[in-house]
């Protein structure tokens, strides 16, 4: 996936209100522009770090830009976006980088399913049948480590998504839970059992219902992010 238009360079002032960030451009212009992630971004960001963003040209925005990719504390790259997340999967599993669902012959997004009505992120149809794809993305890592974690705060919408493909396991389809770590230097994932010990304990329930959990890892820089090796999970 490249940024097309490429982006632009700023340092971060602040992050406030979830959905906004203060940051000062390479040429000294101050901008609020929009965060789009949900999460807490612990371990994620830090005052003065680099920033990279997407500026828009549309005059019904109200902010002018969002916010891409960042520099964390531990001078890592992350994808703040994590709407980039589905995007990269998708682009991934059609070069079919992700070898495990390879073999697919045809490919839909935001499919409803479920008994909590859901909606999984991909339905794969295969000859023999169909596979369940629910993609999540990772951005917090620790220093001194390269294990990333998920989730970085408390996901009852996390959990639930859980007990629909342990539900669909169970029934004999095919239910995928698949990290996409948008984190440089990260080898392996695991559940962030000390933030949110509930959805741990589900992805493990799912594990044991029949739920294959996979993990593939970014490469990132300012020019392009792209999934590109499995990640080893730790559960």
């Amino acid at each position: 996936m490249r940024f097309d238009p490429p982006l632009q360079q700023g340092r971060l002032l602040r992050r406030y209100k979830r959905f906004l960030a203060d940051i000062e451009t390479s040429a000294g212009e101050l901008l609020t522009i929009h965060c789009p992630n949900t999460g807490s971004m612990l371990n994620c960001m830090s005052e003065g770090a680099r920033v990279w963003f997407s500026r828009s040209n549309d005059p019904k925005r109200k902010l002018p830009g969002t916010w891409e990719l960042g520099e964390t504390p531990q001078g890592r790259l992350a994808v703040i976006n994590t709407g980039r997340a589905n995007g990269l999967v998708e682009e991934a599993l059609r070069a079919g980088v992700i070898t495990e669902l390879s073999g697919f012959t045809h490919l839909k997004r935001e499919v409803p399913y479920g008994q909590e009505r859901s909606r999984i992120d991909f339905r794969l149809d295969y000859p023999g049948g169909a596979a369940f794809v629910e993609v999540k993305s990772v951005t917090l890592g620790f220093a001194d480590s390269r294990v990333a974690a998920f989730p970085d705060a408390r996901t009852e919408r996390g959990a639930k998504h859980l007990r629909e493909l342990a539900s669909l396991a169970r029934a004999g389809v095919r239910a995928v839970q698949l990290y996409c770590v948008n984190l440089s230097e990260v080898d392996a994932v695991r559940p962030a059992e000390e933030i949110d010990p509930l959805y741990a304990a589900a992805l493990r329930e799912a594990v044991g219902a029949g739920v294959e959990v996979l993990a593939y890892g970014a490469q990132i820089s300012a020019e392009e992010v792209r999934l590109v090796r499995r990640l080893e999970v730790q559960l």
